[in-house]
């Protein structure tokens, strides 16, 4: 197996309590990343796993799991645990697990998964969509759809996402959430292959020549993926496509690099804003 032999990795690095006594990662501790990267690899489908299964009416479970040693990780490395699914059966999945200090494997994994009733634990056949997903993605497809649409269209989705992550979740008063502007900006809204609404943001005019872009949310087990960033640059282009010559936000501080890595920069210090700090940052279209 070669790297290049997989479209997902997961990166990590190894811990001191996970090595052993001959100052290496201990055997064992390989199903643990391996586990770590199936969930990284169900963020990468863009598919919240147990809101997944619950809609299909099922869920998978271990029927195997090999590992083949080749060479040991020590502490401090960088890994690289590289998923694919290799192949469906009726009710299974065969995965293929590979352990990467860069270009070097260090141990393979063949898993099986089975889908079964969650309770009885009966094998079911494997839904098509979950294959149709899978398929997409391994295959180079995106698995992420970003329309672009008024509060008429996108509201009720918009609005459930950011009442989670603003009001829920960060503690902001209702009352400062929504505003009369959501009725004539532009909502952009990310749905999954099942249209799953799992992220949002909205743009408007600040002042002439100058779109401000706002409200940007992501469902807590999508972040760290690219689908915020595939909603920010579908805000961005409408903005171009309309003529703005920049574009300017209210960051939240811990969502600064995010930014950055798009291209903004920073204009002016830190201020508060809902209780939360943030800093302006411009881009220029």
């Amino acid at each position: 197996m070669k790297r290049q032999d997989f479209r997902f990795l997961e990166p990590l690095r190894v811990r001191w309590a996970e090595i052993d006594a001959q100052g290496i990662v201990f055997n064992g501790h390989y199903l643990t990343y391996m586990d770590t990267a199936i969930s990284g690899y169900w963020r990468a489908l863009a598919l919240p796993y147990a809101d997944t299964m619950k809609h299909l009416g099922g869920d998978l479970f271990v029927r195997r799991a090999a590992l083949d040693y080749f060479a040991s990780a020590r502490y401090d490395d960088r890994l690289d645990i590289a998923v694919r699914c290799r192949e469906f059966g009726n009710s299974s999945m065969k995965v293929d697990g590979a352990f990467f200090r860069g270009d070097q494997l260090l141990v393979q994994a063949d898993m099986v998964y089975v889908f079964a009733d969650p309770v009885a634990q009966t094998p079911q056949r494997l839904p098509d969509a979950l294959r149709d997903v899978i398929n997409g993605f391994e295959n180079g497809q995106s698995v992420v759809d970003v329309s672009v649409g008024s509060w008429k269209e996108h509201g009720e989705a918009a609005g459930a996402i950011r009442r989670q992550v603003f009001i829920e979740e960060q503690g902001i008063p209702a009352d400062m959430e929504w505003d009369a502007a959501d009725a004539s900006c532009l909502h952009a809204l990310a749905r999954n292959r099942f249209g799953v609404p799992l992220a949002t943001g909205r743009m408007l005019e600040h002042v002439p020549g100058v779109a401000k872009i706002g409200r940007m949310a992501v469902q807590r087990s999508m972040r760290g993926t690219q689908i915020g960033r595939q909603v920010l640059d579908a805000l961005m282009a409408e903005a171009k496509q309309q003529g703005y010559r920049e574009v300017l936000l209210h960051a939240q501080l811990s969502a600064e690099n995010f930014y950055l890595r798009a291209g903004f920069q920073r204009r002016g210090q830190p201020f508060e804003e809902a209780g939360i700090a943030h800093v302006e940052m411009v881009r220029a279209l």
